[in-house]
C-alpha cells in the first residue's frame, strides 16, 4: 500500500478547548452578573484512579471558567437507594444546573437506576434515556461529550462530513453508539463495527472518516486505514511502562491518514471542554437565557 504523499495535520484538542473556553468564558460571566454561575455537582463513588484525575480535572477547570461546582463523595459501600436520594437532592436545588455521576460505580450500585434517577434537565453527560432519545430523533438536548466534542473538533478543522463514509469502531453507550448517530445526522453514511466484526480491516478501509473507541491499544494498523483518511483516535490505553496509547498505531496513522488525533492531546482535551459547554447550556435554559 503506497504511504500518503502529504504529510498527516494533527489535530490538536487543546486548542479545539481553548477556543470552545474562549468562547464559554463571556457567557459564563453574563449569567453571574445577571443572576448566578452556572452549577455542576459531581458525585464520585470509591477510589479509582482514573476517575479521581479525571474529577480533579473537571473540578480545576470550573474553577478556571467561574462555575460554581461542588463534588460530593458518598462512601465506597454506598447502596444504589441511598445514591438516589442523594440524586433527588440535587435534582430540586436551583443553584445546580448540572448533574455528572463518575462512572465507573461499585458493583452494588444499579447504574441504569442511577441514571434514570437523575432530572433530565440536569443531566450535564447527556447518558439520560431520554437524552439518548433526543439524539436519535436529533431534536435539543444534552449530548455524550466526547463524541460531541470530536463533532466540534471537525467543524473547527474544516473537515466536511457531509456524504462521506464514516466507519466507528466500538457500540458503547458513552461514544459509539452516540458518535455514530451524530455523524449520521452530519449526512455521513455510517458503519459501526465492534468485537464480533468479520473482517475488520475490510470495514474500515473504506472509510473517509474513522472513529477508534474500542478501547485496545494498536489494534487499528496500516491494513485498518484508507490513505487520506481523517482518524480519530478515542482510544485512552495505559501500557505496562505506563505509557498511553491510542487504539491506532500512531506511525500507520502519521504516514496514511490526511489528518489524525493524537494520544495523548487529541480527544481527550474535548470531554471536559464540552462537559462544561453542557453546563453552561443548561444553566442558560434553565435561567431563561437561551
Amino acid at each position: 500500500m503506497p504511504s500518503h504523499e502529504i504529510a498527516a495535520r494533527v489535530l490538536d484538542g487543546k486548542w479545539v478547548r481553548d477556543q470552545i473556553f474562549s468562547e464559554l468564558k463571556p457567557r459564563i460571566a453574563n449569567l453571574g452578573a445577571k443572576y448566578r454561575p452556572p452549577g455542576l455537582a459531581v458525585i464520585l463513588v470509591g477510589h479509582d484512579p482514573g476517575s479521581e484525575i479525571y474529577v480533579r480535572l473537571k473540578v480545576k477547570t470550573c474553577d478556571e471558567l467561574g462555575i460554581y461546582h461542588e463534588l460530593i463523595r458518598p462512601t465506597e459501600t454506598v447502596a444504589t437507594g441511598e445514591l438516589l436520594g442523594i440524586i433527588e437532592g440535587l435534582n430540586q436545588r436551583d443553584e445546580i444546573d448540572g448533574i455528572l455521576v463518575q462512572t465507573p460505580l461499585p458493583p452494588q450500585v444499579d447504574k441504569g437506576e442511577v441514571l434514570r434517577a437523575m432530572d433530565p434537565g440536569k443531566d450535564a453527560d447527556g447518558f439520560h434515556p431520554l437524552n439518548v432519545g433526543a439524539l436519535v430523533e436529533n431534536i435539543p438536548g444534552p449530548r455524550a461529550c466526547t463524541p460531541q466534542g470530536i463533532m466540534e473538533m471537525l467543524r473547527r478543522y474544516d473537515i466536511a462530513i457531509a456524504g462521506r463514509r464514516a466507519v466507528v469502531v466500538g457500540r458503547s453507550d458513552i461514544v459509539g453508539k452516540p458518535m455514530a448517530l451524530l455523524l449520521l445526522h452530519a449526512n455521513a453514511t455510517v458503519t459501526i463495527c465492534h468485537s464480533h466484526t468479520s473482517n475488520l480491516a475490510e470495514e474500515t478501509r473504506r472509510a473517509d472518516i474513522l472513529v477508534a473507541a474500542i478501547g485496545r491499544a494498536g489494534l487499528l494498523t496500516r491494513e485498518h486505514i484508507k490513505p487520506g483518511a481523517t482518524i480519530i483516535d478515542v482510544g485512552m490505553n495505559r501500557r505496562p511502562d505506563g505509557k498511553v496509547v491510542g487504539d491506532v498505531n500512531p506511525d500507520d496513522a502519521k504516514a496514511l491518514a490526511s489528518a489524525y488525533t493524537p494520544v495523548p492531546g487529541g480527544v481527550g482535551p474535548l470531554t471536559i471542554a464540552m462537559l462544561m459547554a453542557n453546563t453552561v447550556e443548561i444553566a442558560e435554559h434553565r435561567l431563561g437565557f437561551a
